[in-house]
């Protein structure tokens, strides 16, 4: 059971740490190049910071947003393996992480995302597909923390029953 308990925790440390990347990922570099095509990276925040926007900023502020997550997920998996958690309870706050997730990735939006678009003129909603897929990986997740807790009341009652 603690080998298990080690390869979940290992696993739900990666899984919200991908979630994590990909979060950072889509707010500092694919968004804005979505916002502003043709355009690079470095002549966006040159023309935002130019304009009197707080890019480094914004910046710190995504990667420390997405680090929360990462921070987290290892607490968890320090805490779930020391205390030996059940794997489904394990597997259910790592879930729990990734869903609550959805909240810094839409945040995130409002920073660099935000300033190009009052920079630019542009839309300020995502202008990506990526933020969609970390708002699906986010419910996903949670309805994952359903079925979980599902499985644990009917495998409880079924126990009491059987005894």
């Amino acid at each position: 059971m603690t080998r298990s308990r080690i390869l979940l925790a290992a696993g739900g440390v990666a899984l919200v740490a991908a979630y994590a990347a990909l979060m950072a990922v889509e707010s500092l570099v694919l968004d804005p190049l979505a916002a502003v095509p043709g355009a690079t990276l470095e002549e966006i925040h040159a023309y935002l910071t130019a304009a009197g926007d707080d890019v480094p900023g914004d910046i710190a502020w995504v990667i420390a947003t997405a680090s929360i997550g990462v921070v987290l997920a290892a607490a968890t998996a320090i805490v779930g393996v020391w205390r030996r958690l059940s794997l489904s309870t394990l597997a259910i706050v790592f879930l729990a992480i990734v869903a609550a997730g959805a909240v810094p990735a839409f945040l995130d939006g409002f920073r660099l995302n935000m300033d190009i678009a009052d920079t630019y003129g542009v839309s300020g909603g995502a202008h990506t597909v990526w933020a969609g897929v970390l708002y699906l990986t986010s419910l996903a997740a949670f309805g994952a923390i359903i079925g979980l807790g599902v499985y644990k009341l009917h495998r409880r009652a079924k126990m009491t029953t059987l005894a």
